[in-house]
């Protein structure tokens, strides 16, 4: 049983050493102890699609427990690593603050010398990663974002490197084309279809400056308080939805 006295403010060293204690092998938690990256990889995706829901709610006290729960994911993984003996949460502070300056050349004197005559963002990350050619921008895409994210990156990416490099027009022709080919769609093809429309309407919704991940997302939101709305009967009940 640990001694854990009850502190008036809390730091973050304080939060990796409670993950250190629950993850001791002989006296830790039994459950917090045999976690690896993969068995808690979900859990990080779910505290932070929390978190975004407390953003959109612009709820406070939401947001502090959420943002909470994601340092805590941050933490976790990084106790992992310290017992591994790769890294630990001094060598990723170190790491993010050394970002943020080269990032900034506007703001910080040493990057500005650095990088002088850079001031574009994806200027900046391409030559702070090395990045040079298009396999270089389309390989660190990470695979594991939603389509719609994936795919408006994957374009933003080419179209850097002039392998993409399609108008509004262009864009709005090839959503229609894509339009046709999903109405005259059958089974043995309609999944290819579907892709190519969904990868077209992306891309249109790209060049006009619009997120297609974060507004399918409100509109889905949107659908379900107006089925909830419509399904309500005339005395305030709400029944069961059919559709």
């Amino acid at each position: 049983m640990q001694d854990w006295p009850e502190r008036e403010r809390y730091t973050a060293e304080d939060l990796l050493q409670i993950i250190r204690i629950l993850r001791d092998r002989e006296n830790g938690c039994p459950w917090d102890k045999v976690q690896t990256h993969a068995s808690i990889r979900k859990n990080f995706l779910e505290e932070t699609c929390e978190a975004l829901e407390a953003i959109d709610a612009d709820d406070a006290a939401m947001m502090r427990e959420e943002l909470g729960d994601v340092l805590m994911q941050v933490a976790f993984h990084t106790v992992i690593e310290e017992e591994r003996g790769r890294f630990d949460f001094e060598q990723v502070c170190r790491e993010v603050c050394e970002k943020l300056v080269f990032r900034h050349p506007n703001i910080f004197a040493a990057s500005a010398a650095e990088n002088a005559g850079i001031n574009s963002w994806d200027a900046l990350k391409n030559k702070e990663k090395g990045r040079t050619t298009l396999a270089d921008e389309l390989n660190t895409v990470p695979a594991t974002l939603p389509a719609l994210m994936y795919a408006q990156k994957m374009q933003k990416r080419a179209a850097r490197k002039g392998a993409f490099a399609q108008t509004a027009e262009d864009a709005a022709a090839a959503l229609k084309a894509a339009e046709c080919g999903w109405e005259e769609a059958v089974p043995e093809n309609a999944a290819e279809r579907a892709g190519a429309l969904l990868f077209a309407a992306a891309n249109a919704m790209r060049l006009a400056g619009v997120d297609a991940e974060e507004v399918l997302t409100f509109a889905s939101g949107r659908f379900r308080q107006e089925l909830l709305q419509k399904t309500e009967d005339s005395d305030g009940q709400e029944r069961p939805a059919t559709v």
